[in-house]
């Protein structure tokens, strides 16, 4: 499973980096980062939550 960001839509309000810091962080900028784009199978659960979760549903899921 692969996670990616819209950058134009994103308003990094960081629900996700919340639910999935070892996916998803911001940067200095206050741009969403994806520290894992390849989501390890211990954290899919909560990736599929932040993805959800996303107020801007700016986050999509490849499986």
């Amino acid at each position: 499973m692969r996670v990616r960001v819209d950058p134009l839509v994103c308003e990094a309000n960081a629900v996700c980096v919340g639910l999935a810091p070892d996916v998803f962080d911001l940067t200095d900028d206050d741009e969403l980062e994806i520290l894992r784009p390849e989501v390890p199978a211990d954290q899919a659960d909560k990736v599929r939550h932040a993805v959800r979760s996303c107020p801007k549903a700016a986050l999509a899921l490849e499986e």
